[in-house]
């Protein structure tokens, strides 16, 4: 809105009001808006969430150390999808459908949170959507995100070619090849692409959700991959870039800037209330939003193979519970870790809380700066 405003109609008769079509400018501003935002609503949402007693609660078969936090505020997701939902509508160009996708996934996932959160607050003893549940509801919403997608690639808006970690020319583009090759083969091609992309968007959506279990832990996470990816649609949206790193140059991408510098800036907003001892926790509503719209991201700007190593740590969160589960159905009840996922296991070998949470943000950045230093390692 205010970029249609500053620059779209204000700059014939102020003329340095030009510097607001520059994206580099909106998304610094997109950034401070967000930070702003979550930094001055926070005090307010904390204080509405206690007086209407939405606070956490806490499973019996967690850590013990974390009963004291019972009661704490949760919900908190609702300030960071505000935080990042108006900026973007302020500084972004709204005639750009790579916006209102991210948006979609975005509100979306928060959604399928928000109704989770809900139900366990707000009807005592509720324990939420079951877990099937929840998960047919997030592949409900990846697949309306893919048909819209897919409704791009029509009208050659989208690509449906995938960029892969330190290879120049292998960009496999199961739709074109099948169809180019063998008619016949088209629909089985229609229906992998569909179901990857649906996947990568729902194992976003639930590693950044099983994450979320340590003051800070997720949210501080969320900061470094919203970081990379922000860098990663400017470097995928310009010409030169682009062309030097042998990246797609996806135009459109331009605008998922601005969405991600807004994600930056509410999730570090966000973390000055979350940091330990946290005084809110964002909740389902925050965590499958941050997931989802971190996977929508990844899949419009064609990095879902890189989100692997941007997101390195949320893939090993996965990973353990996987790991779990599988080993105590199938090996007679013997586990793995001491408890899943993985930062409950170095809980239960006696690790401070601010240890492993700060531990587990090194082990974050050193993931993402290697993913970005695979553009040009190819």
């Amino acid at each position: 809105m205010l970029y249609w405003l500053l620059f779209q109609v204000l700059h014939e008769y102020i003329p340095a009001f030009r510097v607001f079509g520059y994206v580099t400018t909106r998304t610094a501003l997109a950034s401070l808006t967000a930070l702003a935002l979550s930094l001055a609503l926070g005090p307010s949402m904390i204080r509405k969430l206690r007086e209407l007693s939405f606070g956490q609660h806490i499973r019996e078969e967690g850590p013990q150390s974390h009963f004291k936090k019972a009661g704490t505020p949760t919900m908190g997701g609702l300030l960071i999808v505000t935080s990042i939902v108006l900026p973007t509508l302020l500084w972004a160009d709204l005639r750009n459908p790579y916006v209102w996708v991210a948006l979609l996934g975005l509100i979306g996932f928060g959604a399928i949170g928000f109704v989770d959160d809900y139900a366990k607050v707000a009807k005592k003893r509720n324990l939420g959507l079951t877990a099937r549940q929840k998960f047919w509801a997030q592949v409900f919403c990846a697949m309306v995100v893919g048909f819209v997608l897919l409704l791009l690639h029509a009208n050659q808006a989208y690509s449906t070619a995938i960029n892969v970690p330190f290879f120049k020319q292998f960009k496999p583009d199961l739709l074109i090849e099948s169809l180019t090759r063998n008619f016949w083969t088209y629909p089985l091609a229609f229906i992998l692409f569909y179901f990857f992309i649906v996947f990568v968007m729902v194992g976003s959506s639930n590693a950044v959700n099983l994450t979320d279990g340590l003051d800070g832990l997720a949210i501080g996470l969320m900061v470094i991959a919203s970081g990379a990816m922000t860098v990663l649609t400017y470097v995928s949206s310009h010409a030169k870039f682009s062309d030097y790193l042998d990246l797609a140059h996806l135009v459109r991408s331009q605008e998922l800037t601005i969405f991600c510098a807004s994600m930056f800036g509410a999730s570090l907003g966000f973390l000055w209330y979350n940091c330990h001892p946290a005084q809110v926790f964002m909740g389902d509503v925050g965590s499958l939003a941050l997931g989802g719209g971190l996977g929508v991201i990844a899949v419009l700007i064609k990095q879902e193979v890189l989100l692997v190593f941007i997101g390195g740590v949320f893939v090993l969160e996965a990973l353990s519970v996987i790991l779990q589960v599988g080993s105590y159905r199938l090996r007679g009840g013997k586990r793995i870790f001491k408890m899943a996922p993985i930062h409950h296991h170095f809980e239960a070998l006696g690790w401070p809380e601010s240890k492993i949470v700060v531990r587990f943000w090194i082990i974050g950045l050193v993931m993402a700066l290697f993913a970005l230093t695979t553009l040009k390692l190819r």
